[in-house]
């Protein structure tokens, strides 16, 4: 039960929509029993004549205390009793009627206000489940994205969320109006007769354990399915992501296993926890008909042998009402089993709002506006695990100057370039901006005196505009075509159906890999930021694209500070600063001439990269 207050604290503020949803629901309940409560003066003024009616009306005594239970009815008699004698049987007949469909027509308005108001809670439960766990998502340091499936993230976002969402409105639902019903027509019942009350509340009881017994597993299979489904999009993400590689590999086949594996896995789970479910309603409504049937045969046998006052009309009013005592305790065992399907997806969902970014601002953090003299890199270490990735680095960065960063693979190179924008955090050591430990710097303004572009052109189903502008949302559209002018990639947008309205598609796949990192270029150009990261920014371009890109570089890192890494050294040889990395530690650093002057590792690289071309 944690779990679950836990997720209706999503439904706040909940009394805005809990007292117009009581009130309505309170209505709707009395002018729906009300209908029921009608039926034994109806059947009186069928059946009964004018001068039975005389006869009982002088015969009857006073209402006595042990009445008390049947006032409210007494009171209904005595209307349709006054009806009759004064009106005749058609007129009463009449009024009786009116007074059923008024008490239905109402009973059918507040129902839908209730039902209104309860929708109306569980979009606003949806709206703020959704937006507190995107945004924990959003905050969360980037490790946490390499150790899991993207998969699973979106399930537990779209598909979790709703499953949620539903379960904890429903059951709040069911929680209030049911159990009102049930105590109404219980209290009903008992009015009509005690002793066939007490006869039927003893198998009740009975039924609950029945269904509980069937519902006992479903929380488990519910946990189970929404794993599985987690795995079905991961797969479908990545077949969609890869799709070229997969048809370029004749993968297709291995794909389209992998996911009917999964998908049939599914399946089974969810049909027999969808089984279980199904069961739980047509046993419940067995054993209600059986109850109902226990109720004719003991209340008729006291009616038939006088042993009962109870009169045929109240008798049948009284099984009709008891028909009617199983709809809710229906509702209350449907609501027990699905809340075990939501309660599983809410725990998924919850661990994901607990999940804590490794990463945030210290209580005492500072703002920078500004980035003034140099980075420095003292001592720093990193590791994943227990594998050493960053073994004491010292590196300085000057403002103004270009570093390059370069190396085999796999030596440290973007990880050390990931620690300056606090992306990772080192285990060892510290980095300093203009003196300042970046740990003591809010994140935020860290990040906004840098610029980044990567060997991936991340870009975005959008627009060109709206790619170039965002990192500055506000950006004019002569300050966009400006940014792209410098990054050689006004020319190319000109050329498109729409020009800066044209629309990239998905991950920029409409256009080539050099336009894609031209816009890269174009949207850190805007941002203007007085430091640039660029990783391996042309390594996955051919030669032409390459020399545009090169050149929009060249113009982006003037007058900037930048840390480059590269792959192809040509292209940094006019750095300021050459730093060799290997295997996590620094082994190298000069200008292109002194480091060829050393005959080590990065003139054997230069070597390699020459006679390979």
């Amino acid at each position: 039960m944690k779990d679950y207050f836990r997720l209706l604290s999503f439904a706040k503020p909940i009394e805005k929509f809990a007292i117009p949803y009581v009130f309505a629901t309170l209505l709707y309940i009395l002018f729906n029993t009300l209908n029921l409560a009608l039926l034994a003066p109806l059947l009186d003024t069928l059946f009964n004549h004018k001068k039975a009616v005389e006869v009982a009306v002088a015969a009857a005594p006073a209402i006595t205390e042990e009445k008390s239970w049947w006032d409210i009815m007494a009171k209904f008699r005595e209307l349709t009793d006054y009806f009759i004698l004064n009106y005749g049987d058609a007129q009463a007949l009449k009024y009786v009627c009116l007074m059923i469909v008024a008490s239905v027509f109402l009973s059918n308005i507040f129902r839908y206000l209730s039902a209104k108001t309860m929708e109306d809670l569980r979009v606003h439960t949806l709206l703020n489940l959704r937006k507190n766990v995107f945004n924990n998502v959003m905050n969360l340091h980037l490790g946490y994205f390499n150790s899991q499936r993207k998969g699973d993230i979106i399930s537990k976002v779209s598909s979790d969320v709703q499953v949620v969402q539903f379960t904890v409105t429903n059951t709040l639902q069911v929680v209030f109006k049911e159990p009102v019903t049930l105590i109404v027509y219980i209290v009903l019942l008992f009015s009509i007769s005690v002793k066939l009350t007490l006869f039927s509340l003893l198998i009740i009881p009975l039924s609950g354990l029945i269904i509980a017994k069937i519902v006992k597993r479903l929380r488990q299979q519910a946990t189970q399915a929404h794993e599985t489904f987690a795995n079905m999009i991961g797969y479908l993400d990545e077949a969609l992501s890869g799709i070229k590689i997969v048809k370029a590999f004749n993968a297709t086949d291995y794909v389209k296993d992998r996911f009917h594996q999964e998908n049939v896995k599914y399946s089974n789970i969810t049909r027999k926890m969808v089984r279980r479910q199904q069961l739980a309603s047509p046993v419940s409504e067995f054993l209600g008909v059986m109850m109902v049937a226990g109720i004719v045969y003991f209340g008729g046998s006291l009616v038939l042998t006088g042993k009962s006052d109870l009169t045929s009309s109240e008798f049948i009013a009284y099984i009709a009402i008891f028909s009617q005592v199983m709809r809710p305790a229906k509702a209350l065992s449907d609501a027990f089993s699905g809340i075990h399907s939501g309660l599983a997806a809410g725990k998924r969902v919850l661990d994901l709002i607990d999940e804590k970014p490794e990463i945030v601002d210290s209580p005492k953090a500072i703002e920078i506006k500004s980035f003034n003299s140099s980075i420095v890199l003292q001592d720093v270490s990193f590791s994943y695990g227990e594998k050493k990735i960053l073994d004491h680095i010292n590196i300085e960065i000057p403002k103004g100057k270009t570093v390059a960063l370069v190396g085999p693979s796999g030596g440290g190179k973007s990880t050390l370039m990931d620690l300056i924008p606090r992306f990772i955090e080192p285990q060892e050591g510290k980095i300093l901006i203009d003196g300042i430990d970046i740990r003591e710097v809010k994140v935020a303004s860290l990040r906004s005196q840098m610029g980044f572009v990567n060997q991936e052109s991340i870009l975005f189903n959008d627009t060109i505009f709206n790619n170039i502008a965002f990192a500055k949302p506000d950006a004019t559209a002569d300050e966009v075509m400006a940014a792209a002018k410098i990054a050689n990639a006004h020319d190319f947008i000109m050329n498109t159906d729409e020009g800066y309205e044209t629309s990239i598609g998905d991950r920029g796949i409409r256009l080539s890999g050099g336009q894609r990192q031209r816009l890269c270029i174009a949207r850190a150009i805007l941002g203007n930021p007085p430091l640039m990261l660029l990783d391996e920014a042309t390594s996955a371009l051919d030669t032409e694209s390459e020399k545009l890109v090169q050149d929009a570089l060249y113009k982006l890192m003037e007058n900037r500070t930048s840390l480059i890494i590269a792959h192809r050294l040509s292209t940094i040889q006019n750095a300021d600063l050459i730093v060799v990395v290997e295997n996590g530690k620094v082994i190298e650093s000069g200008s292109h001439s002194e480091l060829l002057n050393y005959n080590g590792l990065y003139r054997r690289l230069i070597d390699m990269q020459t006679f390979s071309e």
